[in-house]
């Protein structure tokens, strides 16, 4: 069927006031998003007037700052400040030998050598009548070499590690043993065994140890590890019935006494704490107390760094404390060697 004429659908132009409200709409939309973006680059000065700054004026002014040619610049490397004191040769080579014994100390700069002379497995680097059989570890060399060490002229230093020792644990138990509330040896987090201050076994054995290392020439008497177990099952630890810092202040005095004794009454008898130790006044886990056991040694040491020398030292002098002595590496590449506060 045909279509009638005049009803098909109108393809025309569109009237020219619709036309016109698109263009305005397009204009608003673009007015309004420049004016998002302009606000980034408005400034507000002192008097709260704005002005627009664009990117390529902050350029302009951030370039006519800098200087046309920069001048030179000295850099300064800020070295670390150290406490004056002796230089101590720590000697971790065990046991000690020919080979190992530094030669011509005196002329080298350093002031002391410390040689660990007894390590937390118990065993004892010298030749030592007090010490089990099995305990002692020494080379054909190992006497000369201390002897050449001690009598170098330099201030010597033997390192024992005091209460720490499985040897000699488990070789009494009754008589020097830390046991546990079953009454057998007690064994700490890293499955170790300790010794107990409170017996007379301990007191006895290590003071036979600080006396042999004074005969051999050593000047300074340093124990390491002078506390009781602070890892493990320590609830299961039978404690003295005199207390953990009794105990331990009386196995420093029996100490003492045994190298006076025996006719060592210069030899220095010197304790390491761990630094946290010293600042809080006391571990109570490990029954250390710096006011009780300052004033029965003659040095305290302990592992710190420079910046907080000072404050230890202050410490410990006001534990009654006569000196304290920070071992501070001196060069990372070196293990051995510290910078300790003169005698």
């Amino acid at each position: 069927m045909w279509a009638a004429k005049g009803y098909r659908s109108y393809r025309g132009r569109p009237p020219k006031g619709k036309i016109a409200l698109a263009v305005v709409l397009v204009l608003v939309i673009v007015a309004a998003v420049a004016v998002i973006v302009l606000q980034e680059y408005l400034v507000y000065d002192a008097d709260g007037n704005a002005r627009l700054e664009l990117p390529w004026q902050q350029d302009t002014e951030q370039t006519e700052e800098l200087p046309q040619e920069p001048g030179e610049v000295d850099i300064v490397i800020q070295e670390p400040e150290t406490p004056a004191g002796a230089k101590v040769l720590w000697l971790t080579d065990t046991p000690l030998t020919a080979a190992s014994a530094p030669a011509g100390l005196e002329e080298s700069g350093y002031d002391a050598v410390a040689v660990t002379m007894k390590d937390s497995s118990g065993s004892v680097y010298y030749d030592s009548q007090a010490a089990l059989p099995a305990a002692g570890k020494t080379a054909d060399t190992t006497a000369k070499a201390l002897a050449d060490l001690t009598g170098s002229g330099v201030h010597t230093i033997a390192r024992l590690t005091c209460l720490l020792d499985s040897r000699a644990a488990n070789a009494d138990v009754e008589g020097r043993g830390l046991k546990n509330t079953g009454g057998y040896i007690f064994y700490d987090g890293n499955n170790l065994n300790w010794l107990d201050p409170s017996k007379e076994g301990t007191r006895t054995y290590v003071g036979q140890l600080a006396v042999e290392c004074a005969a051999l020439g050593f000047d300074e008497i340093l124990l390491t590890d002078v506390s009781f177990p602070t890892v493990g099952k320590l609830d299961k630890i039978q404690y003295p019935e005199e207390g953990m810092e009794a105990s331990l202040s009386g196995l420093l005095t029996a100490l003492r006494a045994a190298l006076d004794q025996a006719g060592y009454e210069d030899v220095l008898l010197s304790v390491e704490l761990p630094a946290e130790t010293i600042l809080t006044g006391r571990d109570e886990t490990a029954g250390l107390v710096l006011a009780e056991i300052a004033p029965l040694t003659d040095r305290i040491y302990a592992r710190t760094i420079a910046a907080q020398a000072q404050e230890l030292s202050d410490a410990v002098t006001a534990a009654g404390g006569e000196t304290f002595v920070p071992e501070l590496q001196a060069q990372p590449q070196d293990l051995k060697t510290y910078l300790v506060e003169a005698s």
